[in-house]
């Protein structure tokens, strides 16, 4: 298609009132008028986008309206901290490794982001925590995956290994390196035919008013990822559900790639899932104290339905209000850490639903500083203060489109499952300091239960969960050795 065939896009965005965009364009090469207006070519309809920024402000200054919380129903939730229910936890965890056995789960990692915040331009997968193997993220969950494959192997006398596989959602500025990197570690360990990338979507970046998109340079305009959110877009456009459908998975197991502590394609999960025929399930950590800073999944009383509620958005009395039938704990203290599990026909049936409706999936705006093109000075400027708006959509906002029957909430251990890596040292929590802290206290724990003697904190390499270190009764380990 030639520029000139092409004078349609300049139209609909000049009928949006984005007259902005094509400031420079006269100036431009051939090539440059044609990179602008390839990527322009990607929003269907302009008019429809500003009017989706307009919304999304509105939802965002509506959206503190007075609504009724409380406790999801015990039907809903189970905890793997109580220990009363360890013969139940054993049979969901073998419930789990009969449907890996069967090939019938996947792990789906979000893993757009990179460790800017950590000094570092890389994709935060690949970052070294600084444990005494130097592992990075991606490879401490690669080698989830083979353990578990193992386990299932073992625990369920299979002659052959079986598969798991990994998707992995990138982002633009993350997918090359990501792939590469894998690449250069030879997968860790794994097949490569078992490890499939994707990208998630972006969307134009716009002025504080949200009325205007701005520009990157002459020639580009300022794009973001759309949001883990986006993840269901993803999925379609990306034909990663129908590749599910066709290896006959029946079972997503998604989590973020920040969680040092994440049991991948977690057993016991999924087999709480299997067990109460749920569609969506997701994980929990219980809150630290009332002030946390985290969202919760409850039920809203008003639509009886299952959500997300963020700190901000419940009073403090009810924040600090206790549980009545245990006081030491809080009533509402189910934090999300976005480890959730997917019945696949369940993302089949609803996936079309939940993109092609804002009702289901609306749109979330953030205040940033972005670097754009002042269009006064011709310059690229770094802003001190925020300048414009991202658009984002928010994963668990589908929460409320599940029947409540169908949605489960399952507890698990902060110490054994949760130490998200998102601030440099310095900060009080979620460094690569407190990550590795609680990545080798959680191995030198798995090693005193099964008799051996530590000096100090250690590695563990060779287990998934704590099983398979029966080798190591009335041995002696120093500081920073690897098990």
């Amino acid at each position: 298609m030639t520029v000139k065939s092409q004078q349609p896009i300049i139209d609909a965005f000049k009928q949006a009132k984005q007259d902005q965009l094509f400031k420079y364009y006269d100036s431009l090469t051939i090539d440059e008028q044609q990179a602008l207006l390839d990527q322009l070519s990607l929003i269907e309809n302009p008019t429809k986008l500003i009017s989706t920024v307009e919304s999304a402000i509105a939802y965002s200054c509506n959206n503190s309206a007075s609504r009724n919380f409380t406790q999801l129903p015990p039907a809903q939730t189970a905890s793997t901290l109580d220990v009363s229910k360890r013969a139940m936890l054993a049979g969901w965890s073998e419930l789990g490794l009969k449907a890996i056995a069967r090939g019938e789960v996947a792990v789906l990692l979000m893993a757009g982001g990179q460790g800017t915040r950590l000094g570092s331009s890389d994709p935060k997968g690949c970052f070294n925590i600084g444990l005494p193997s130097e592992k990075s993220l991606f490879q401490i969950q690669a080698e989830k995956i083979l353990q578990i494959e193992e386990l299932a192997k073992e625990k369920l006398e299979l002659k052959e290994l079986p598969t798991v596989y990994w998707y992995i959602m990138t982002s633009g500025p993350t997918r090359k390196a990501t792939e590469e990197f894998f690449i250069k570690n030879k997968y860790f360990g794994l097949s490569a035919s078992q490890v499939i990338f994707f990208n998630q979507g972006t969307l134009p970046c716009f002025n504080l008013e949200g009325n205007k998109i701005l520009m990157q340079s002459k020639n580009s305009i300022c794009e973001s990822p759309d949001g883990n959110g986006g993840l269901y877009k993803a999925l379609k456009d990306n034909g990663i559900l129908d590749d599910m459908n066709a290896k006959k998975i029946k079972h997503v197991h998604m989590y973020c790639v920040d969680n040092c502590l994440v049991k991948v394609a977690d057993p016991v999960f999924i087999g709480f899932a299997i067990d109460k025929n749920f569609d969506l399930a997701t994980k929990v950590v219980r809150k630290r104290d009332a002030n946390e800073s985290v969202g919760l999944i409850v039920l809203d009383q008003d639509l009886n339905k299952p959500c997300v509620i963020e700190y901000s958005e419940i009073s403090s009395e009810l924040a600090n209000k206790k549980d009545p039938s245990d006081e030491s704990k809080l009533f509402l203290r189910a934090a999300n850490i976005v480890n959730h599990y997917y019945s696949v026909d369940f993302l089949n049936k609803m996936v079309p639903k939940w993109i092609s409706s804002q009702e289901f999936l609306p749109f979330h705006i953030a205040k940033k500083k972005i670097p754009s093109l002042n269009l006064e000075t011709g310059e690229f400027y770094k802003p001190s203060e925020p300048n414009g708006i991202k658009l984002e959509q928010f994963i668990f906002d589908v929460f409320p489109s599940v029947e409540l029957d169908k949605f489960g909430c399952l507890e698990v251990d902060r110490a054994e499952e949760f130490s998200p890596l998102k601030n440099a040292d310095g900060a009080k929590n979620d460094t690569p300091t407190t990550c590795r802290t609680h990545f080798l206290e959680r191995g030198t724990k798995w090693v005193k239960e099964n008799g051996g003697n530590v000096d100090g904190l250690v590695e563990v390499k060779s287990s998934y969960g704590g099983e398979g270190l029966q080798f190591v009764n009335g041995k002696t380990y120093k500081n920073g050795d690897i098990i």
